[in-house]
């Protein structure tokens, strides 16, 4: 059975566009992988970034599943210890008593932001041990089953939101096997750890309630045009836009030129950004689906989700068919 195919959206606000201009795009690309048989897009909680939108992934999530009719919609992810679990049990709540067996949620333990950040949220710097507990707090509250005595989630309770585990490292994988829950590697922007990672999932699973065996997520970034070079260029584009929001935070930060972020990917700092984004398939729909298939070889994977990571909303919208085209990969 081939590997199922879905979408992380990043929700970027492109140079000179809005927020509202994103949330429009968003719609636009959710849609666009309805239409194209993917399984799910989730979106990620980030703060403090200009230029992405999905900072109330919540929010965003009831917006574009009103627009749409039956592909899962879900965060990927909210980050756990920047909220009470019971918060997130009645938004998500909320989310599948309205739109029924639509709703996913994954959850992380970073930040999605700075420190500066993570102060003006007033989250405390040893939130994050704390997580495991709060997973199960949470899925208490989602399962009816809450492990606070006389609290329940309403809406929530009884919705068994499926949850699943996000990370970049061995922490998330060997929570997520604990805990019998399906596991997604952020490996479109953090690799180095996606092997081992799998590995020990996989060896360490227990089954749960949710979950019989382990279920592997992967990341990649993809950029698929009908032309080789007109994807190389979108690429190139697009790894300088990411180094340039990587080097370039707060308000008086310098507007570097192309050029100059071109030189600094020679120097070995640069060089370790770009190997961020080491799993990228760029290139014709061929080319683009020899890369994904190899990749989920490699990975050990049971579902790809790949952000489409061209600068423009038509680009990526363009992207999204023809990797849907070119794998030909049923999202049941």
């Amino acid at each position: 059975m081939p590997v199922p195919l879905s979408i992380l959206d990043l929700a970027p606000i492109a140079p000179g566009e809005s927020a509202r201009e994103s949330f429009a795009a968003s719609v636009a690309l959710a849609q666009s992988a309805e239409r194209n048989g993917y399984r799910r897009v989730w979106y990620a909680e980030h703060h403090n970034m200009p230029t992405i939108a999905s900072s109330a992934t919540s929010v965003l999530i009831g917006h574009v599943a009103a627009h749409t009719s039956s592909i899962r919609l879900g965060a990927g992810g909210v980050m756990l210890p920047n909220h009470a679990p019971l918060t997130i049990a009645e938004q998500y709540g909320t989310l599948a008593t309205l739109f029924p067996d639509r709703i996913d949620l994954g959850l992380g333990r970073a930040p999605g932001s700075d420190q500066t950040t993570m102060r003006a949220m007033r989250r405390d710097p040893s939130s994050s041990d704390s997580f495991p507990s709060d997973v199960l707090e949470l899925q208490g509250y989602l399962r009816g089953s809450s492990r606070v005595p006389g609290v329940q989630a309403v809406p929530g309770a009884g919705t068994n939101v499926p949850l699943y585990i996000l990370g970049s490292s061995m922490f998330g994988a060997q929570l997520a096997a604990a805990l019998g829950l399906p596991y997604a590697f952020a490996s479109h922007f953090a690799p180095d750890a996606l092997l081992p990672a799998v590995a020990a999932y996989r060896s360490e699973f227990t089954p749960s309630e949710q979950l019989d065996e382990p279920y592997v997520l992967a990341g990649a970034n993809v950029i698929a045009a009908e032309d080789a070079e007109d994807a190389a260029d979108q690429f190139s584009t697009m790894r300088r836009a990411r180094v340039r929001s990587m080097i370039s935070r707060g308000p008086a930060s310098p507007d570097y030129t192309d050029q100059q972020i071109d030189d600094f990917l020679t120097t070995p700092q640069g060089q370790q950004l770009a190997t961020m984004m080491r799993y990228t398939a760029v290139g014709t729909p061929g080319e683009v689906r020899a890369y994904l298939e190899e990749f989920a070889t490699l990975a050990r994977a049971d579902e790809l989700i790949v952000a489409h990571a061209s600068q423009t909303t038509a680009d990526r919208l363009r992207s999204v068919e023809l990797t849907a085209g070119a794998m030909q990969w049923a999202s049941a």
